[in-house]
């Protein structure tokens, strides 16, 4: 088998992907090959605790990857020999004149042995959640932030009976203003979700067909399964052996270059510089991962694109939903502009005098405004935004 090539990407996600297609758009020939671990070839991730709970097919998540003419080996964890070679668990070494490193980011784990626990993030936790879940299965979520809300909301619909535990008094609480955490609260439990906020979970431990978990405080509660979305760690232990910089992931330049000119880093797992909001980030969502592929991929290809987007996320929450951009702490100067309070409105995340975030909630079509208004150089008046943005 041939390993040498031009480009060579690590990570099968959508990272990977999106910058193959970018490659494949100034080089039409250029020998590809794309190590992932996964079993599956590339797809969309939002999707697996989004809208493939309410009746989207799972043939339109596939990102048909294998069509651009690369090689695609799955089950492939790319490793380091000798400082600087890097190989594979089948005995292959690579050798390339780009390399892309899109390893993304591994499941943040709970601080005791968990072999039960199912740490919500890939295909194939997807497909077993969704057997559970097809078989009548009870679930407790552990985590009141992006993935666990998600999550425990397409439980609830799909049918199941869920109970959330997360330390937090209101979901979505690190982010989201007092009063719209607390609705969501009352929501979720209308919906008949059981809520534990404010608890800590101390023990996860099989008993037969039970799993039961533990809170500090005491209480103990049993189901047949446990679903944790507990946040990621960026995958960076080979850009480590690689020796490259790694600072609440793998730092790279305007160019998405490393501190090796030949490797580039891309998606959730890159600490890139953000002009829009003045500071390093490092961003987890899809709209980073498509954005930041696309321009790794053309300047691996001999393009000199500057990475300056500022990328937005987004949510389903039952009929809520909501996109988001720029960045949110719950103790930002927040100014909240209610079309009907909680349901639709927008709400401003200022520092210094200066709008860093925009929460569009249940208001759509206006990321690039609330991207106009977080680039928009010089302090703002808090009460000049009312109304600024609506939808």
């Amino acid at each position: 088998m041939d390993n040498r090539c031009k480009y060579l990407i690590v990570g099968g996600g959508m990272t990977a992907d999106a910058a193959a297609r970018a490659i494949r758009e100034l080089d039409k020939d250029g020998k590809l090959i794309m190590l992932s671990s996964e079993p599956h070839p590339p797809y969309d991730r939002p999707p697996l605790s989004k809208k493939l709970w309410a009746g989207k097919p799972l043939d339109s998540i596939w990102r048909n990857t294998a069509e651009l003419g690369i090689e695609l080996r799955l089950n492939t964890r790319a490793v380091v020999s000798d400082g600087k070679r890097l190989s594979d668990g089948h005995g292959n070494v690579y050798t390339c004149d780009r390399l892309l490193l899109a390893t993304g980011g591994t499941p943040r784990h709970l601080p005791f042995a968990d072999p039960d626990v199912i740490y919500f993030r890939t295909m194939e936790d997807y497909l077993r959640v969704r057997a559970l879940a097809a078989d009548h299965a009870s679930f407790i979520v552990i985590g009141g932030g992006f993935i666990g809300s998600e999550i425990a909301a397409a439980l609830a619909m799909y049918g199941s009976k869920v109970t959330m535990i997360f330390p937090e008094r209101g979901l979505g609480a690190r982010i989201f203003p007092a009063g719209l955490s607390g609705f969501l609260n009352s929501q979720y439990r209308d919906r008949g979700v059981d809520l534990l906020p404010e608890e800590n979970v101390s023990a996860v431990v099989r008993t037969g067909a039970k799993t039961a978990v533990t809170t500090r405080s005491g209480k103990t509660l049993n189901a047949d399964a446990v679903i944790a979305g507990i946040g990621i760690e960026p995958e960076v232990s080979l850009a480590k052996a690689l020796g490259l910089v790694v600072d609440n992931g793998i730092i790279v330049d305007k160019y998405l270059r490393t501190t090796r000119e030949d490797i580039y880093a891309a998606g959730d797992v890159a600490n890139f510089y953000s002009s829009a909001l003045g500071h390093r980030r490092r961003v987890e969502h899809e709209d980073n991962a498509n954005s930041m592929g696309t321009v790794a991929g053309r300047n691996m290809a001999g393009e000199s694109e500057v990475y300056d987007h500022l990328p937005y996320f987004y949510s389903d929450l039952f009929d809520f939903g909501y996109e988001a951009v720029g960045e949110f702490a719950s103790d930002y100067d927040i100014i909240e502009d209610w079309t009907e309070p909680f349901r639709k409105g927008v709400v401003y995340y200022l520092r210094s005098g200066r709008v860093r975030g925009v929460l569009l909630w249940n208001t759509w079509g206006q990321i690039d405004a609330a991207r106009g208004l977080i680039s928009a150089p010089g302090q703002v008046d808090a009460e000049s935004l009312r109304g600024r943005i609506s939808g």
